[in-house]
């Protein structure tokens, strides 16, 4: 830490658990206690019971976990290929061509997500790419919400990289593929694991742009979550907040477990 006094790393302490509890801790505790009760009308919980999360466990919102989790890895694997690829173009580029490229990948989160979701609509609502109604334009709507992640993470560990590395193994003789595949990339997969757990993360919780594309078959668990508050089923919805809130925490463990293997190497 930067503070070395015992004082000094008390009142640091103190400061961090005024603001993280309140902030932070609190709307997430009571969510888990809402998602156990039957009645919450004093200041406390009453009637504990486990019977939302068979609700959430099971039926529809089983479904709609399903579709979550193939929406957030199908976006999160484009965001990462096309993200990438982009990175690794513009770092090879003059500085109004990354000016550029920068500008149009943060472009979608610079504006309101819902208007990206008007945007996809109206863009392929008609032939000759008619994807409204299907599963395909949920997903290319998280594609393009989450690339601007990945392509600013890669793009950030592009410029630490040490060009020693690629510049040793082409006064060698390697070609420029070879030198991408064996040496760039995997000095660069820390940045990409943590690009796509980030970019799965944000897919898991996006509903404002979800809600104005997603067909009936394809319901992924945010709108569950929300249909279920609208109707007035508080606490069922607090179970799925949730299952979706564990689900997104393990895949990220996963992801956080590859990218310290991958920081040994």
């Amino acid at each position: 830490m930067l503070v070395h006094s015992r004082t000094g790393k008390w009142a640091t302490w103190s400061v961090f658990f005024v603001l993280f509890v309140p902030l932070f801790a609190v709307p997430l505790l009571v969510i888990l206690a809402a998602s156990f009760t039957t009645n919450w009308s004093g200041a406390f919980p009453s009637g504990p019971t486990t019977e939302h999360y068979v609700a959430a466990t099971g039926g529809d919102s089983l479904q709609a976990l399903t579709t979550s989790l193939i929406t957030a890895v199908s976006a999160s694997l484009l965001a990462l290929t096309i993200g990438s690829w982009a990175a690794l173009a513009a770092a090879s580029m003059r500085r109004r061509g990354r000016r550029f490229l920068d500008a149009l990948f943060m472009l979608p989160v610079a504006v309101p997500s819902v208007v990206v979701g008007l945007a996809v609509l109206v863009a392929f609502s008609k032939p000759p790419m008619l994807l409204n109604g299907t599963r395909w334009i949920v997903i290319l709507a998280h594609t393009i919400l989450v690339t601007a992640f990945a392509y600013s993470s890669v793009s950030a560990a592009i410029v630490r990289l040490d060009p020693m590395y690629e510049q040793a193994a082409a006064s060698l003789g390697a070609r420029p593929g070879y030198v991408l595949w064996r040496i760039k990339l995997p000095l660069l997969l820390p940045s990409l694991t943590a690009a796509a757990g980030l970019c799965f993360a944000l897919s898991m919780g996006e509903l404002s742009a979800t809600m104005m594309l997603y067909p009936p078959d394809w319901t992924p668990l945010p709108v569950q979550i929300f249909a279920a508050t609208d109707r007035g089923s508080l606490f069922t919805g607090a179970a799925v907040a949730v299952v979706l809130m564990g689900t997104t925490l393990l895949v990220l463990l996963g992801v956080s477990k590859i990218r310290t293997r991958a920081s040994y190497r």
